[in-house]
């Protein structure tokens, strides 16, 4: 057992003894190092530098370069590479060697490539003989000196502008003020100064106090407030006449249309952390803005364009070297179907009431005009509210900041005409013939307890479909929505497109028809109360049906879109669109017609009226909206939807009727 014993610890000791003594390879060592460098553990990667090295630099301001280096460039698919070179034979007794690698990257201004060397030197480390790294600051990129800078540069794009239908502008980057002061220019009367400064710029003047008295300000140079409109001259000669208080041009955007295409061109804004942080990989920095509402949202990726950005190298020396570019991407240009003069007038025609109206080409599909009221100012949305501000904006009951023409209301009786065809198409109603209705008010029987449906007049005789329509029987539409049944009704509307997404570039809210489960709520559903709702958007492209033999056009929003595209093909035949569109002149044409008001001299006009009540029992009184669909049967260029709110005082549905009917009026020389 001795003898075993001996000869085993023999054997380990030689083993451990030619482990001491085998030859270390550089190349192993370079691959090592490479590894880690891979896999961006900087640390790992100090341990394998040389004494000079560690000496030239901490672990600490190692590690930290490169991790700032690479998070500053956006460094991604870090690859570097070696390729041993099997005919080369290492001599064993030297104690320097150069090895080359190749760099490959992904950075923000594209890729980098670089094929460098690198310097191994043998040391004694730990009692043992090994290469290391004899690092410097080349390895990071070749051309970068022990003294020299990395630049980033960035090239901001210009955003796109967005025009209407003739080139209008409806949103550009313009020249706008950067109001801000010189401190010692100022003089004695500092304090006053910032104080009559904070309060026309609705500021406070600890704000304003706070920004001259940063760290970085200097007496003698500009220190920037707060951006203004140069349109607004009243404000600028007040700001002006305070000493010390100058301006400078700067690139902003600029909304001609102002509050009358709000909602519809919307604002844009400088990113907050929230955007770059949804925003991420899309090239966003923090001075750059972002579409906030509007079309400056939905067409964000159009318009803003991409960033150049050039990262180089400033030498000790004063030169420079690029070491990777990518050129400025201006933003597209978009050019809208929008007319800006209907839209202005429609926005003129609301007069800051409560509501929405839309207009299109009911032949093409091309959108004329959006229109939301109240609005607020894009130019001062885009330089930024004040908290005061925007707080009462928010608080305001009128809610300017709501974008009506996006969102669904009750229709009312406007749904008449779909009623009518949905009934007209299964059979269920015939033009011909006529309701026995008497009286103001209908109730089925007993299951509906004491629940009437109400019209407004009783024509004294029978009602057929046209005077139905002319009249807006609510008892006829009922009763014919009755007839149709659940599954017919609601199969109906949704073939007119409720419940669906309309295929339109702007986000609207789908139609709904909501819920049918009583024969109460299918009747007043008939006639546009119940719980259906529709937005004007909606309601305009559905009467499209009505004058395309049946088919429902496309919504377009760009000019370059293909017209006349169909969304709903023949929804009801050419006949009952005919039959329809024949009552619906008779709403504007005949006495006793609920939009008799509408009749304009050589210029046609065919639609419908109606009111919507927001109420929750038939015996309290409420809100109502008002509603008018028109357009010329003759020569369709133009159909106009418009809704407004609460018109319980101001004379019901009359109020829509007269101002679309005086838009047609100023516009019907442009619509021929």
């Amino acid at each position: 057992m001795r003898k075993i014993l001996v000869f085993s610890v023999s054997i380990l000791f030689l083993v451990v003894l030619g482990a001491c003594n085998k030859d270390v390879n550089p190349e192993d060592r370079l691959s090592q190092y490479i590894e880690y460098w891979n896999k961006e553990d900087f640390d790992k990667m100090y341990r394998l530098l040389s004494t000079e090295a560690k000496e030239a630099i901490s672990k600490e301001d190692f590690v930290a370069r490169y991790e700032k280096v690479y998070k500053d460039l956006d460094i991604t698919d870090l690859e570097i590479t070696y390729k041993k070179d099997e005919e080369k034979e290492i001599n064993k007794d030297e104690k320097t060697i150069d090895l080359p690698f190749s760099a490959k990257m992904n950075s923000a201004a594209g890729e980098i490539k670089f094929t460098h060397e690198a310097t191994l030197v043998k040391e004694e480390a730990e009692d043992e003989e090994n290469w290391f790294i004899d690092w410097d600051t080349t390895y990071i990129f070749p051309e970068l000196g022990p003294k020299d800078k990395i630049s980033y540069q960035t090239v901001p794009a210009q955003r796109g502008e967005i025009v209407d239908r003739t080139g209008d502008i409806l949103a550009f980057n313009g020249t706008i003020y950067q109001i801000g002061v010189v401190p010692q220019q100022m003089g004695d009367q500092a304090d006053k100064t910032i104080e009559e400064l904070a309060k026309l710029l609705n500021m406070s003047a600890d704000q304003v106090k706070k920004t001259i008295e940063a760290d970085w300000v200097q007496p003698e140079h500009f220190v920037p407030i707060k951006r203004v409109s140069p349109d607004n001259q009243s404000l600028l000669e007040k700001l002006f006449a305070l000493p010390g208080v100058l301006k400078q041009d700067v690139q902003g955007r600029v909304y001609p249309a102002g509050e009358a295409a709000a909602h519809l061109i919307g604002n844009v804004a400088t990113v907050t952390a929230d955007d770059l942080e949804k925003n991420k990989d899309k090239g966003y920095s923090n001075n750059d803005v972002i579409g906030k509402r509007g079309l400056e949202s939905v067409f964000e990726e159009k318009l803003k364009g991409t960033n150049g950005v050039t990262i180089g190298i400033n030498k000790e020396d004063g030169s420079e070297v690029t070491i990777a570019e990518k050129p400025v991407e201006n933003g597209d240009n978009v050019q809208l179907t929008i007319d800006l003069t209907l839209q202005e007038d429609l926005y003129k025609q609301l007069d800051g009431k409560q509501g929405t109206a839309a207009a299109i080409d009911p032949v093409t599909g091309e959108t004329l005009a959006l229109v939301s009221s109240p609005s607020f100012d894009p130019n001062e949305a885009t330089l930024g509210y004040t908290g005061a501000k925007l707080e009462e904006l928010e608080n305001d009951k009128n809610q300017p900041f709501l974008n009506r023409f996006q969102h669904t209301y009750a229709p009312g009786s406007v749904i008449k005409p779909i009623t009518g065809a949905v009934g007209l198409k299964e059979g269920t109603l015939n033009p011909n013939d006529a309701m026995d209705i008497k009286g103001l008010k209908w109730g089925k029987g007993e299951s509906w307890g004491t629940y009437k449906v109400t019209r407004v007049s009783d024509p004294g005789k029978p009602v057929d479909f046209d005077l139905a329509m002319m009249i807006s029987d609510n008892i006829y539409f009922a009763q014919a929505a009755l007839n149709l049944g659940n599954d017919k009704f609601t199969a109906g509307l949704k073939d007119f497109g409720f419940e669906e997404d309309i295929p339109f570039d702007f986000p609207i809210e789908n139609s709904q028809i909501g819920e049918l489960g009583t024969e109460i709520l299918l009747a007043d559903s008939g006639y546009g109360q119940g719980h259906v709702e529709m937005s004007v958007v909606h309601l305009a492209t559905a009467y499209t049906a009505f004058i395309n033999k049946g088919s429902i056009i496309k919504p377009i929003l760009q000019l370059n879109d293909e017209k006349s595209q169909v969304w709903k093909e023949n929804v009801i035949s050419e006949d009952i669109a005919a039959t329809v569109e024949t009552a619906m002149k008779k709403v504007v044409n005949e006495p006793g017609g609920t939009a008799r008001g509408a009749r304009i001299d050589g210029y046609p006009l065919a639609g419908k009226t109606g009111t919507a009540e927001l109420k929750l029992s038939a015996d309290e009184e409420g809100q109502e909206n008002g509603l008018f669909v028109a357009y010329n049967p003759e020569n369709p260029k133009l159909l106009i939807s418009m809704m407004i709110e609460g018109v319980e005082k101001q004379g019901g549905s009359k109020i829509v009727i007269d101002k679309v009917t005086d838009t047609f009026k100023a516009n019907k020389d442009r619509f021929q």
